[in-house]
């Protein structure tokens, strides 16, 4: 199996990519710079990591979605390529519409840092199928701008579709709806706030994380 990292200017998470999906896994990753115009061959999975692309001087991930690397993204995730963005990977695939919605600075304005416990709303995604009959994981969040906002129709279909994948059960950042994680409508791109890449083994207080890599790359 081969996975690729993106690696964009200011990702300080993409390293913590790479090793949890290689201990996960025993996947090849390939690290790929934001301006290369071509993904590895036979790519089966891709992850956006977390960071903070361009110093986030704009909005969060909007530079980073202009990205050369970004054209391949989307046509390999039109592909069917299993395609996950973390924290400010999920910003960028907000900014760049491979998701709906957007994602907010933080209810109280401040940064959060800390574990978190999630619901997962829907264990028959390629990303959670592995958790089986388990509703509840533990993972870390670490964000400044990890409110997810959409409109209220939009929040509807998400919800009506299964496209909600991920829920707080203790909202951090003020998230409509506690929403964490969400897919687009062909279940193949997942966005989430919360890093299975910091929670992939029991020393580092949860394996849950491992679950969401080795689901996705079973299903390639």
């Amino acid at each position: 199996m081969k996975a690729a990292v993106i690696v964009f200017p200011g990702s300080n998470c993409d390293r913590d990519c790479k090793v949890a999906i290689e201990r996960s896994t025993g996947a090849h990753v390939d690290m790929v710079w934001h301006g290369d115009t071509a993904l590895p061959e036979g790519v089966d999975l891709i992850v956006l990591p977390g960071g903070f692309s361009y110093g986030d001087y704009l909005r969060c991930g909007a530079m980073a979605a202009l990205s050369p690397i970004m054209t391949e993204v989307k046509a390999a995730a039109e592909r069917g390529v299993a395609t996950v963005g973390i924290c400010n990977g999920f910003q960028v695939l907000c900014e760049a519409r491979m998701l709906p919605g957007a994602l907010l600075r933080n209810e109280r304005l401040k940064y959060v840092c800390k574990a978190v416990d999630l619901d997962v709303v829907n264990a028959q995604t390629r990303f959670t199928a592995g958790y089986a009959g388990r509703r509840q994981v533990a993972m870390t969040v670490g964000n400044g701008e990890g409110n997810f906002f959409a409109d209220a129709e939009t929040l509807d279909r998400l919800e009506g579709e299964g496209q909600v994948v991920f829920r707080y059960l203790d909202n951090p950042n003020g998230s409509a709806r506690g929403i964490a994680g969400i897919v687009n409508a062909k279940g193949n791109v997942l966005g989430l706030m919360p890093h299975p890449d910091r929670a992939f083994e029991a020393d580092l207080g949860s394996a849950d994380g491992a679950v969401l890599f080795q689901s996705a790359l079973a299903s390639a």
